[in-house]
C-alpha cells in the first residue's frame, strides 16, 4: 500500500502536530532553472525497467525511454514512436513505420535494429508480451524505419500489449542493451525519451536527476495518458528517496520538495487546508494489497495450505492499519480488483466468513503442515507493507503457523523475491506487495500468470488457468471476456495464486504551483508539468 497511518508517524512521543511544524530541511545543493523535486513511493531498485515489475523502475523508464504506442486517458492505444501503421486485409500482418526525429542520447538515430530486439526482450519478461508472442510468426525489418509483425493467427490485442502502462512497459532501447539476456539487468541508461538521466548528479539511494532532453521531438497531438505530445516544460526533475513520512510531510509543507506520492492518508484533511498545497488522485482504480505465496517450497507448495491463508485474512484489519481513513479504502474479494470490467463474485464464500481460524487449522492439517518455519519478508522502508506484514504474521500464528519475519528494505525484498532456493538457503515463503486495479483487472497481466518458472515471483503453476487466459485473449467480445474471467476466478480461488488484503485509493500531495500532472495508472509522467 502507498499510504501510511498516524501510528507510523507517532514515534518516541513525537506528536503529529510536531511533524507538520518540523523545521525546514536541507536537501543538498540548490538546483538552478525550473526544477521539480519529487518524493516517490520508494527507492529505484534497478535502472532496468524491463527486468522488474517495480513501479519505481517504471517511473525511471518513462522519463528516459519512449514506447512505440501509449494508452490515452480512455485506455485506448495510440501511436507514439510509430508514425504510420496498418493491418493487412487478412488481419495477420501489422506494418509499422517509425516517425521522424527519433534519436538516442548518444546521437544515433532509432532504427528497426533497436526496435525489434527491444520488443523481444520485453516480451520475454512480460506476461502480456508472452501471450502476444505465442501468436507471432515473425518480427522483421523492411528497412531502417519500417518493420512488420506477422501473426500465426488473428489476435486483436497487439496494439494494447505494445501500449500498456503496467510494468514492464515495452520501452525501446539501443540494440546493444536490447540484445542483453532478458534475465540479466541492464545498468547503462541511454534512451530516446523526453528526459536525460543525469548520472553525474545522481546519488543512488538518495536522489535521481533527470534533465530535459533538448533533442526530443514530441508528437503534435495534445497529451493524454502517456500518449500524445510529451512536451517538457521544466528543466529538471529530481526523485528524492525519503522513506520517513515525517520528513517528507515537513518537506512538502516547507517547500523543500514539490511533490509527495505517498502522504499519510489520515493527514490529508490537514494538508488540504494548507493553501500552498493541493491534493490529487492520479490513479482512480486504486491499489490492491497482495499476499504472494511461494509454490516451490513447503508448506505453500500444497494447495490446502494456500487455501488456509484465504481463510485467515481479515481485510479490514489491514486497511485500518495501512490506510486508516475509510474514505480511501474498501473491501475487495475479486481476483481482478474492484471497479474494473472483469470484477466478479465467483467462488468468494471464504470472504464472507474470514477470519476462520478453525477452518485454516483444518486445511493446514490436511495439507501436511509440520510446524516448520515459514519465512515472511517484511519491507521496513515502506510503512504500509511493514504494517501489513505484522498483521499477517499475527494471523498466521493464531492459525498455528510458525512465522519467521525477516525485516529488510524494499530494494532488498525486490532482489530476494527472485531467489528460488528454499527459505533456509536464502529464499522465502511469503511476500507482501500491491498492484493497481488496472494491473489486476487484466487477466493477461503477469500477476495472473500460472505457468511455473515463467510466472511472477511465487511461480504458481496451474494448467487450467493458462488455458482460460488463452481463451480470454482470443475472445472477440467484452461479454465473452467477462464470462471467461468468472471461470478464471472460480478456478483461482481454489488453487490460490495469491491473497488480497483490500483496496485503497492513495492521493498525492503537491505544491499549489505545480500544474499539469497527467492522471495515468501505474506511472507518473513529468512531461506537460509546469512549475509557476
Amino acid at each position: 500500500m502507498r499510504g501510511v497511518t498516524r501510528r507510523t508517524l507517532v514515534k518516541g512521543g513525537l506528536a503529529v502536530a510536531g511533524t507538520l511544524s518540523a523545521p525546514r530541511l536541507v536537501l543538498g545543493q540548490r538546483l538552478g532553472g525550473k526544477t521539480v523535486k519529487a518524493v516517490m513511493g520508494g527507492d529505484i531498485p534497478t535502472y532496468d525497467p524491463i527486468w522488474t515489475t517495480a513501479n519505481q523502475s517504471a517511473y525511471h523508464g518513462v522519463m528516459v525511454y519512449d514506447t512505440l504506442f501509449g494508452v490515452d486517458a480512455q485506455q485506448n492505444p495510440q501511436p507514439q514512436m510509430v508514425g504510420k501503421y496498418g493491418l493487412s486485409d487478412n488481419k495477420l500482418t501489422w506494418t509499422f513505420e517509425l516517425r521522424d526525429g527519433l534519436k538516442f542520447y548518444d546521437g544515433t538515430g532509432v532504427t528497426t535494429a533497436d526496435v525489434i530486439p527491444s520488443i523481444r526482450r520485453w516480451a520475454a519478461r512480460d506476461s502480456f508480451g508472452q501471450q502476444m508472442m505465442r501468436r507471432v510468426k515473425e518480427i522483421s525489418a523492411k528497412d531502417e524505419k519500417t518493420f512488420t509483425i506477422e501473426l500465426k493467427e488473428r489476435y486483436g490485442l497487439v496494439l494494447h500489449a505494445l501500449a500498456k502502462t503496467v510494468p514492464p512497459l515495452c520501452f525501446i532501447m539501443r540494440k546493444k542493451e536490447a540484445e542483453t539476456d532478458p534475465m540479466q539487468k541492464i545498468d547503462t541508461v541511454i534512451g530516446s525519451g523526453p528526459f536525460k538521466f543525469n548520472v553525474k548528479e545522481t546519488k543512488p539511494g538518495t536522489q535521481y536527476v533527470y534533465d530535459r532532453n533538448p533533442d526530443y521531438v514530441p508528437r503534435r497531438e495534445p497529451p493524454s495518458g502517456i500518449a500524445g505530445g510529451k512536451i517538457v516544460k521544466v528543466d529538471r526533475v529530481v526523485y528524492i528517496n525519503m522513506p520517513d513520512p515525517q520528513t517528507a510531510v515537513a518537506a512538502v509543507q516547507a517547500g523543500e520538495i514539490d511533490f509527495y506520492e505517498s502522504p499519510p492518508t489520515d493527514l490529508l484533511g490537514q494538508l488540504s487546508e494548507d493553501k500552498n498545497l493541493k491534493i490529487q488522485t492520479l490513479n482512480e482504480a486504486g491499489y490492491i494489497g497482495i499476499i504472494r505465496l511461494n509454490f516451490l517450497h513447503p508448506p505453500f507448495n500444497n494447495e490446502k495450505c494456500r487455501q488456509a491463508i484465504l481463510h485467515i485474512v481479515k481485510q479490514l484489519d489491514y486497511l485500518e492499519a495501512t490506510v486508516a481513513n475509510p474514505k480511501y479504502y474498501k473491501l475487495c474479494s475479486s481476483l481482478f480488483g474492484c471497479g474494473t470490467p472483469m470484477e466478479n463474485d465467483a467462488n468468494t464464500g471464504w470472504f464472507k466468513t474470514a477470519p476462520d481460524y478453525a477452518k485454516a487449522r483444518q486445511l493446514l492439517k490436511e495439507g501436511g503442515y509440520d510446524g516448520r518455519s515459514v519465512v515472511l519478508l517484511q519491507p521496513t522502508s515502506m510503512s504500509g507493507f511493514k504494517n501489513a506484514s505484522e498483521i499477517l504474521a499475527a494471523e498466521m500464528r493464531q492459525a498455528g503457523i510458525n512465522v519467521q519475519m525477516e525485516p529488510m528494505d524494499w530494494s532488498n525484498v525486490v532482489t530476494r523475491r527472485a531467489v528460488k532456493a528454499p527459505p533456509e538457503q536464502g529464499g522465502w515463503n511469503i511476500i507482501i506487495t500491491a498492484a493497481t486495479g488496472t494491473r489486476l483487472g487484466n487477466p493477461l497481466d503477469i500477476l495472473h500468470q500460472s505457468n511455473g518458472d515463467q510466472a511472477w515471483f511465487g511461480w504458481p503453476s496451474n494448467a487450467k488457468n493458462e488455458e482460460l487466459r488463452t481463451d480470454w485473449a482470443l475472445a472477440e467480445t467484452l461479454e465473452e471476456r467477462k464470462r471467461i474471467a468468472r471461470e478464471i476466478q472460480q478456478n483461482a480461488w481454489n488453487y490460490v495464486p495469491q491473497v488480497l488484503y483490500g483496496l485503497s485509493v492513495s492521493p498525492v500531495v503537491m505544491r499549489s504551483n505545480v500544474n499539469g500532472i497527467l492522471p495515468v495508472p501505474e506511472v507518473i509522467p513529468w512531461w506537460n508539468v509546469d512549475k509557476t
